[in-house]
């Protein structure tokens, strides 16, 4: 392995890191009194303040006109809501189930491709998805039956958010070959700062009480976003798009295991190996022949990235809070 390789494995290793140690500090900062819109409004505007200064230091081009159009409607309807469902399930269940929950976006992407984007639904694919959905039947399933646990709703939210996740990677897929992608991240990170400064403002934000509550919201928009994001953009330059979609599959382990460590919070085995199967669907899906991201087929740009390497990154801009995110 040359020099870059092992940088980049480190960068898309540190990237998911980053990501999955967002409900971590999400925990935190709800403990500390703030509330779901006053968080999101701080996440997306402290990040899309780093974000536009990395785009004009790398002399990204900004969207305009139709590009412009969509990317906002992306940020305000798709990623705001996505936001929410996410953020919210957190408060409902816990960090290490809603984490591994999320990750079914990848396997939801190749079904949506297949009906939207007439993408080959190979049967390796077709084998990845029905993994994919037995492993989320064990990862939910204890939750619901212990009260304890997860609340219904925390799983349906959780749901809600892998698939407002795929809609909106599906979504965007175009637009995201004409724009770059630290161009796409700033301009979908601003418009949903943008709504959830209106809906603080409109409601009255709830404040973090505490240090150690400001001190979660700024690393949720520093480490959990901004940082994850340029570290994956580093990473994905120098091992490619297949690779670094399937070093991020680590995400929703790092969230169980930092869950466990710092939260206390128990996954029961069972849990553990609806994970594991969820986490090798993503594998399966990203080693598929043709994938790039490991959802879709990559498709060469003029920014000498593959289509779906933007797709990815757009994601990761925004869940993450895989993300990537890939609330």
């Amino acid at each position: 392995m040359t020099g870059s390789g092992a940088a980049g494995i480190a960068l898309i290793v540190g990237s998911a890191i980053a990501f999955g140690a967002m409900a971590i500090f999400a925990r935190f900062a709800y403990a500390s009194g703030v509330d779901t819109p006053t968080l999101l409004a701080l996440r997306f505007a402290l990040a899309a303040c780093v974000l536009v200064a990395l785009a004009r230091l790398r002399h990204a081009s900004m969207p305009r006109g139709r590009d412009l159009a969509i990317l906002v409607a992306m940020g305000a309807i798709g990623y705001a809501s996505q936001s929410l469902a996410f953020f919210a399930a957190l408060t409902y269940a816990p960090a290490g189930v809603v984490a591994l929950l999320l990750y079914l976006y990848p396997a939801l992407v190749a079904i949506l491709g297949a009906l939207f984007l007439h993408e080959h639904l190979t049967a390796q694919r077709i084998a990845a998805l029905v993994v994919a959905l037995a492993g989320m039947a064990l990862t939910v399933a204890p939750a619901i039956a212990s009260t304890g646990s997860a609340r219904p709703l925390g799983i349906a939210l959780a749901l809600a958010s892998a698939v407002i996740y795929s809609i909106y990677i599906v979504a965007g897929t175009r637009v995201a070959s004409r724009v770059s992608p630290e161009a796409t991240s700033a301009t979908v990170c601003a418009a949903a700062a943008a709504v959830y400064i209106g809906i603080a403002l409109a409601r009255g934000a709830h404040w973090p009480q505490s240090a150690a509550g400001w001190a979660a919201v700024v690393a949720i928009a520093l480490v959990s976003t901004a940082i994850a994001i340029t570290l994956f953009f580093a990473g994905l330059a120098r091992v490619g798009a297949t690779r670094a979609a399937t070093l991020s599959t680590i995400e929703p382990v790092v969230t169980v295991l930092l869950a466990a460590a710092v939260l206390d919070e128990r996954i029961a085995p069972v849990q553990f190996a609806g994970g594991a199967m969820i986490v090798a669907a993503v594998w399966m899906l990203a080693r598929a022949p043709g994938a790039g991201c490991g959802v879709t087929p990559a498709a060469p740009t003029p920014g000498g990235q593959t289509l779906v390497d933007r797709r990815s990154v757009a994601g990761k801009a925004l869940p993450s809070d895989m993300y990537r995110t890939r609330e």
